[in-house]
């Protein structure tokens, strides 16, 4: 069938409603229609946005969100690799996102449907792996950080802004059992690039095995890999230093001042630099509600819906118009929002091709059986 109305007016009228909330009044039974066919479906990062947000959206746009989580950018690409249909919505990291754009499984962005999008900071537009936002809304980013004892450190002397208390065994040996990193091949071999002195993204694979024997050299030390229960067990003294997430050593603070510990646990960007992750909004071709999915991306470009996120798990946040409605100590906290010198120091990952995925399978592997 004809579309009877032309696309420039139909893009008016859906331009109008997103910008009154994206939805108009509707009698009492034809919104319980209209919510039992509107289901957003949203691919995230687990506790990944505010469940007040959540419950925002779906008053205003008389629509119900469903949320499939994942762990890793990994386990996201092997889901929908294996057949995983049906999300209208992906939240994924700069590299997984190079990954989707070249596999042509992203729908392009009505940007007319966006007038929220000026909220985002040029620094955060027009990245390497979507440089003219095609594809892409910056939704929220991490850093990864050294997390740390304050107490301890300090009793034992030793530094916290530097790669090298988690590889070398002069500090190593002080707190033996009492460190973990992540495990993540791309974020700890990022870490011992750059403590070399390298990129976090260089490609050489004789830099690589540099990176490599400092790693094995450091492991005997470490108490494990993990990326989730150093969280708790920083928190409760158990660990002195990680290598781990800006949101979850934010939370670890938190959770280790709100029980009444005698220590404060603390975090910090290493002087050789460190790994920014920018998540992003993007459209799955397999999603049957692009016009609702646009309306939320819309919705989480207010400043106010925003800042939930960055108040709820101290995320990083690069919607300028957020910041009247963020908690002041976390507005002024320079790993929430790094200032220009420290974002020279900071680097996206970027994907590997498929030769290099395999080296660095293989050193991975070394690295966990030697």
């Amino acid at each position: 069938m004809i579309d009877p109305l032309p696309r420039w007016i139909r893009l008016s009228v859906a331009l109008f409603f997103v910008l009154a909330a994206g939805c108009a009044p509707q009698s009492d039974d034809a919104v319980h229609d209209h919510a039992a066919t509107r289901v957003l479906q949203l691919f995230n990062w687990n506790n990944y946005i505010s469940p007040e947000t959540i419950e925002r959206f779906e008053t205003q746009c008389d629509c119900r969100v469903e949320q499939d989580y994942f762990s890793d950018n990994e386990e996201m690409l092997a889901k929908l690799a294996a057949g995983a249909t049906g999300y209208d919505l992906i939240v994924p990291t700069g590299n997984a996102l190079d990954t989707l754009i070249r596999q042509g499984v992203l729908i392009p962005l009505d940007k007319a449907l966006l007038p929220n999008l000026k909220n985002i900071h040029p620094a955060y537009l027009k990245t390497r792996f979507d440089p003219d936002n095609r594809y892409s809304v910056p939704y929220a980013y991490t850093l990864t950080l050294l997390g740390f004892n304050a107490h301890k450190m300090r009793e034992l002397g030793l530094p916290t802004d530097t790669w090298a208390v988690i590889f070398e065994p002069e500090y190593l040996q002080k707190i033996k059992g009492r460190v973990t990193v992540l495990d993540s091949p791309r974020e700890l071999m990022a870490a011992a690039l750059l403590y070399l002195g390298y990129a976090a993204n260089d490609q050489d694979e004789a830099h690589w095995n540099q990176a490599k024997e400092l790693i094995i050299r450091a492991k005997p030390y470490w108490a494990a890999f993990s990326n989730t229960s150093y969280i708790r067990e920083i928190a409760i003294g158990d660990l002195w230093v990680v290598h781990g997430y800006s949101n979850d050593l934010f939370q670890a603070a938190l959770d280790a001042r709100k029980t009444g510990r005698h220590f404060i646990i603390d975090y910090a960007i290493p002087k050789q630099g460190a790994v920014m992750s920018l998540d992003s909004m993007v459209l799955h071709k397999s999603g049957k509600h692009p016009d609702l999915a646009h309306e939320f991306i819309n919705f989480m470009l207010d400043g106010r819906n925003s800042a939930e996120l960055t108040n709820l798990i101290g995320s990083g946040n690069p919607n300028v118009a957020a910041k009247p409605f963020i908690q002041p100590e976390l507005v002024h906290n320079n790993v929430i929002f790094p200032d220009e010198e420290t974002l020279s120091r900071l680097e996206m990952i970027t994907d590997l091709n498929h030769k290099q995925r395999r080296v660095l399978s293989r050193m991975w592997t070394e690295i966990k059986l030697r």
